[in-house]
């Protein structure tokens, strides 16, 4: 029997669309102690929650743009809420757009490359990425889905690249932003994706049945590599000494 982990610490997950939640990190968030809850932005008033108020914060992805304050007003108040975050340098993870909201808060330009990167396929790390978390991820096809970039923020680490995009970057040991999925469980998750995101696979002119190959093929290596990245990311990020009020 599995014995009960004390749950010490809070971890607040905001999601954009359902089926992108955290997927086969929970585990490790868990493991690690942290009681999660997830606020789905699109629906919640992001503006009434203390940006510092949890001990960690996850952004995750979706499928609008950091640019889109207009179409989506939203966006203008998640933005704020997480600059708030960053200046008091509290641990805070991004994925995809996630990791494009932290580029932007932190002043860098984010925008479309022209080119639909989705489907399985490996990073490019760089020396630092090399000495970080992402090492894990040396050699393993990750997800990608995306459609815009980064540009580094100032003050930054590039971490790992494609030929398309920067893909990871890191501030310090609490800040970690990453443009590809580690995180989707692609065992349980797949077909919501692809359900989900249909009208752009069928822009993109990706099929479906070559994201589930290849999920067959690299799903349970990205499994096993995402969890060890985010449980080392996790056991080096610094809390205040202080609890977070």
């Amino acid at each position: 029997m599995t014995k009960a982990v004390t749950k010490t610490k809070t971890a607040l997950a905001v999601r954009h669309v359902h089926f992108e939640s955290l997927g086969t990190l929970e585990f490790e968030l868990e493991q690690a102690g942290y009681e999660l809850r997830y606020v789905d932005v699109a629906s919640e008033d992001i503006a009434l929650i203390d940006p510092v108020s949890c001990d960690l914060l996850a952004i995750l992805g979706g499928p609008i743009g950091v640019y889109d304050t207009q179409t989506y007003p939203f966006v203008q108040a998640e933005l704020a809420f997480i600059k708030a975050r960053l200046s008091a340098d509290l641990p805070t993870l991004g994925i995809c757009l996630g990791a494009q909201l932290i580029a932007a808060a932190l002043g860098a330009r984010v925008a479309p490359t022209g080119v639909k990167e989705i489907g399985f396929a490996p990073i490019d790390l760089t020396k630092a990425g090399e000495h970080s978390p992402l090492r894990h991820l040396a050699g393993c096809p990750v997800l990608h889905w995306h459609g815009d970039a980064f540009d580094l923020p100032t003050g930054t680490e590039l971490l790992a690249t494609t030929k398309t995009a920067n893909q990871a970057f890191a501030a310090g040991p609490n800040i970690l932003a990453l443009q590809f999925h580690l995180e989707a469980d692609t065992s349980t998750d797949l077909e919501a994706w692809l359900v989900g995101h249909a009208v752009e696979l069928i822009h993109a002119e990706v099929g479906p049945e070559l994201i589930r190959a290849d999920a067959r093929r690299h799903g349970s290596a990205l499994r096993e590599a995402g969890r060890a990245v985010f449980a080392e990311w996790l056991a080096k990020i610094q809390h205040p000494s202080h609890p977070v009020p």
